[in-house]
């Protein structure tokens, strides 16, 4: 396998799986906060925030997950490039999480090789396990009274309005966030799509100055006993961030 050899699809062994079952990931949660309900289109039809660099905040998502889990940690090469490497004796469950760490298992990797190797796989599968959950619908409609073309809907389950009032404590009311909402805010902003939430989470200079907090790990004294999941989530956080501004895009 190459440096750039996508891992093997991410559902690919867990399609028997039960969804509601199945512990929800930092992707999922993700992806359905990046779901824009209505959108301003017709019928109500929502669309993903940030499709263009989607892919780089998606395996950045899977990656800080396995950090906070234990399941990875970083490490440096010679010249100070970060890399990520599997801890041998801690494989995740998941089998989304799984593709990744195997991917890592086989060597240590930078980790803009990674998120590049595995993000393009990741949308459809989790987008699956939304519709699976109840959290999102898909629905067929024809545009142009011809063609039909698949839409997603918001579905009824209230996740996404509970994760974005978690999300929105952190960044707007000051709350101290658990480890996992603070990885979630940090990739929300890291994505480059918090802009876009105005109306839900004020773009000011308080909220940007606290996700800054949260990208560079300081989740607050809470999380202390969770310094290298922190450091891992931030670490990856931040090669988002660099992916998603100046590399390649499509």
């Amino acid at each position: 396998m190459t440096e750039q050899e996508p891992a093997r699809s991410a559902d690919s062994n867990d399609s028997n799986d039960s969804a509601m079952l199945r512990p929800r990931t930092l992707a999922e949660d993700l992806l359905l906060l990046l779901f824009q309900p209505s959108s301003g289109r017709q019928g109500g039809a929502g669309n993903i925030a940030g499709e263009a660099t989607l892919y780089w905040v998606l395996a950045g998502a899977v990656l800080a997950d396995l950090g906070l889990g234990g399941h990875v940690r970083t490490g440096t090469t010679r010249i100070g490039t970060m890399t990520v490497e599997a801890v041998a004796d801690n494989p995740p469950s998941d089998q989304l999480l799984r593709s990744s760490w195997d991917y890592v298992a086989r060597k240590s990797r930078g980790v803009q090789t990674v998120l590049a190797a595995t993000g393009p796989a990741l949308r459809e599968p989790l987008l699956d396990r939304l519709v699976q959950r109840g959290d999102l619908r898909r629905r067929t409609q024809k545009t142009l009274g011809l063609f039909q073309t698949s839409v997603l809907q918001e579905g009824d389950t209230g996740r996404r309005d509970g994760l974005l009032a978690e999300v929105r404590a952190v960044l707007v009311d000051g709350e101290k966030p658990t480890e996992r909402t603070a990885a979630l805010a940090a990739l929300l902003y890291g994505s480059g799509t918090l802009p876009q939430f105005d109306r839900d989470i004020p773009w000011t200079s308080p909220v940007i100055a606290r996700a800054e907090e949260l990208k560079d790990g300081n989740w607050g004294a809470d999380a202390a006993a969770r310094a290298v999941a922190r450091t891992v989530t931030a670490a990856i956080v931040n090669n988002v961030i660099i992916a998603a501004a100046v590399l390649p895009r499509g």
